[in-house]
């Protein structure tokens, strides 16, 4: 398969797009700095530096460049001639030459100039040599801009090529121009290619692909072609003699009887015999197009026995290249009403597929394996012998099994009469339409209690309520059961409600144990709220206001007796006694120095703008005196951002426009003024 892919050759970058690219990349990718303290033998290799990366970067680019484009001489002769007609061969060589040229030249000015540093006796010596050597380099590639661009503007036509396969099965439609050639391929293929009413619409090969017998298939638009010498054809009418030549297709040579493309039938059958050299070994296909005009009732005896005579004789099969008869066959279409299109297009298929397997018969590789194969065959054929008594026995055996078959026959037969037939439902299908008009019942298929509810209509909303919350038997029971639990849980609560004067008159002692009951079960209450929702507070604000009230051990016996577990009773004493610490930190405010104040907030650089007269800001400032510190701070960073026009700390814009790898190279000691 030898398809070329032109769209993947790089953009050819004019000379100066091309020395600033070189130049750019050599002052980023090496050292930019000399320092005092060089010594000789390093500032020549600093420099040398420079020149040989300037030389690898123009060698590569220009050996990419020629590697991309294809080398005429090594491609199929149809690529080779095409490139010839667009391009002319002889340019195209020349530019190439010239870049492969300027590539070598390119290499010995560096290979000059790095064998005259390696004896500059300075630092003024070495830097003069370094801009000797890139001046000529670019010097040179300034030379060869025109090469650079014509390459170009190749490159830009050559990726508007199509794809064509010379090797694979192709049909190539050629005529005079507004035949219906390009009609005839948006018909059989997915192209859709232009078609007006004038001529020379088509420019160029345009091709379209299609499927016949599960093969893929190519089918070529050519422009038209005049009758005129090969020598007085121009560019768009040479792409189709290029085609005709050098592709192995079936030729679809188009006429139109009609004489509506503006030639006569004499001029299309002598373009037609012109022609006849470049369909040796193709097949031809003569197709006459425009039917619908109805020029077959007015085309003369004249021009019939004409297109008669391009024909092949049917009687001899052979083909004589110089009376012209060299068409397979003749086939009329209209491409307007889709008429013989088809047509056409197998019979040209069948055609070439029968041409190629000729052509690979008569190869003399084929020949020669089909010389090496030999078939033996026996000079007498010994019958078979089979004794008597065997042939008894299959007689006997074949007469008991057909008697058992009719046997069998019978009683399948007994069984479909005793049987009433069943009616399918894809009987009843075609009966009421077939498919898409008959849709079948399920509902019929329904196994219910009673069979005459299976075309009730069920709601699905009653009363704003959905059907399918009750459906369940049991949800009487259910919601009796949840109305005792509800009755039991409210009888509770009243027991637990904190009134004195509904509890009998009992003693300091039994008042107390009540009073513990109580506490324990609100412990538990809240112990299962926790469980349930885990980021609530873990005690209460009201019980915590209680508990804050007793020290440490206190506490924790407190909580023990109540009946907490251990974890608990950590996380509680944890928190009662992290707030109790909190508020007496609150209360001691005023008593913490200035200086570390001052430090804290430098430490978390808060906004004293946020610090308002009278409310606790994120600081926790509420004498003036700090706040007024705090603003003082502020102003004095504000200074610093207004002297170096950024707009914060987290600012790290330059507001320079000059281009920041040009001039903050790597630096060690000192600074960047040197350069």
């Amino acid at each position: 398969m030898v398809v070329y892919n032109f769209r993947k050759i790089r953009v050819v970058p004019i000379s100066k797009d091309f020395i600033d690219v070189g130049l750019s990349k050599t002052q980023r990718k090496t050292p930019t700095v000399v320092h005092k303290g060089y010594a000789i033998g390093r500032i020549r290799s600093f420099y040398m530096r420079k020149v040989k990366y300037t030389q690898q970067t123009f060698y590569d680019k220009l050996a990419q460049i020629l590697e991309d484009f294809p080398n005429i001489a090594e491609m199929h002769p149809f690529y080779s001639d095409l490139l010839n007609v667009l391009y002319d061969k002889d340019h195209f060589k020349l530019a190439l030459g010239q870049l492969a040229k300027a590539k070598t030249q390119i290499n010995t000015i560096a290979r000059d100039y790095l064998r005259l540093l390696k004896y500059g006796d300075s630092l003024y010596r070495c830097k003069q040599l370094k801009r000797a050597a890139l001046g000529r380099m670019c010097t040179l590639m300034k030379r060869h801009n025109s090469s650079l661009a014509y390459l170009e503007q190749v490159r830009q036509h050559m990726s508007r090529l199509p794809s064509i396969d010379p090797s694979t099965r192709t049909l190539l439609i050629a005529g005079f121009p507004n035949v219906g050639k390009s009609s005839f391929i948006n018909r059989v293929t997915r192209a859709d290619l232009d078609v007006q009413p004038y001529a020379f619409t088509t420019k160029s090969l345009f091709v379209g692909h299609m499927d016949y017998k599960y093969l893929r298939w190519q089918v070529i638009d050519t422009p038209g072609i005049l009758d005129k010498m090969l020598e007085d054809r121009n560019t768009i009418e040479m792409q189709s003699i290029t085609a005709l030549a050098h592709l192995r297709a079936c030729v679809l040579f188009f006429i139109d009887p009609s004489e509506t493309c503006g030639f006569t039938m004499a001029e299309q059958i002598k373009l037609f015999k012109s022609l006849v050299p470049l369909f040796v070994n193709k097949p031809v296909v003569l197709v006459a197009n425009k039917t619908d005009l109805g020029w077959e009732a007015e085309l003369g005896e004249e021009h019939k026995q004409a297109i008669n005579d391009l024909v092949v004789d049917s009687e001899t099969g052979s083909r004589d290249n110089e009376s012209g008869r060299v068409a397979d066959l003749f086939l009329k279409m209209s491409a307007q009403d889709e008429i013989g299109v088809m047509e056409v297009r197998n019979k040209a298929c069948e055609l070439l597929l029968k041409d190629r397997v000729e052509s690979k018969v008569r190869n003399k590789k084929t020949q020669s394996v089909l010389g090496r194969l030999h078939v033996a065959t026996p000079a007498t054929v010994r019958q078979p012998h089979i004794p008597q008594s065997v042939l008894e026995q299959r007689a006997k055996m074949a007469e008991q099994n057909e008697s058992m078959r009719d046997e069998e026959e019978d009683e399948d037969r007994t069984e479909a009469e005793d049987t009433p037939i069943r009616k399918l439902e894809k009987d009843v299908q075609w009966e009421y339409g077939g498919p898409g008009v008959y849709s079948s019942d399920w509902r019929k298929q329904y196994t219910l209690k009673d069979e005459d509810w299976r075309y009730d209509v069920i709601p699905e909303i009653v009363d704003g309520k959905n059907i399918s919350d009750f459906v369940d038997p049991e949800i009487e029971t259910k919601l009796e059961e949840l109305e005792k639990e509800e009755e039991a849980r409210e009888a509770t609560v009243e027991m637990l409600v904190e009134d004195d004067h509904d509890l009998p008159d009992l003693d300091e002692e039994q008042m107390a144990k009540v009073k513990a009951i109580k506490e324990k079960k609100l412990m538990m209450k809240a112990k299962t709220v926790r469980e349930k929702v885990k980021n609530r507070p873990t005690v209460s604000h009201a019980q915590r206001g209680k508990l804050q009230e007793l020290s440490g051990k206190d506490l924790r016996s407190h909580l023990e007796d109540i009946g907490m577990d251990e974890e608990e009773v950590d996380e509680v004493s944890k928190n009662v006694l992290e707030a109790a610490g909190s508020r007496k930190r609150g209360r001691d405010e005023a008593e913490i120095p200035e200086e570390l104040l001052l430090e804290e907030i430098t430490r978390q650089r808060l906004d004293p703008s946020e610090l308002q007269e009278g409310t606790r800001g994120t600081s926790g400032l509420q004498s003036s005196a700090r706040r007024a510190e705090a603003r003082a701070m502020k102003r004095k960073s504000q200074k610093i951002f207004k002297k170096t026009a950024k707009k914060g700390e987290g600012d790290r814009s330059i507001p320079t426009k000059k281009p920041k790898h040009l001039y903050s190279g790597k630096t060690g000691r000192g600074g960047t003024d040197r350069r």
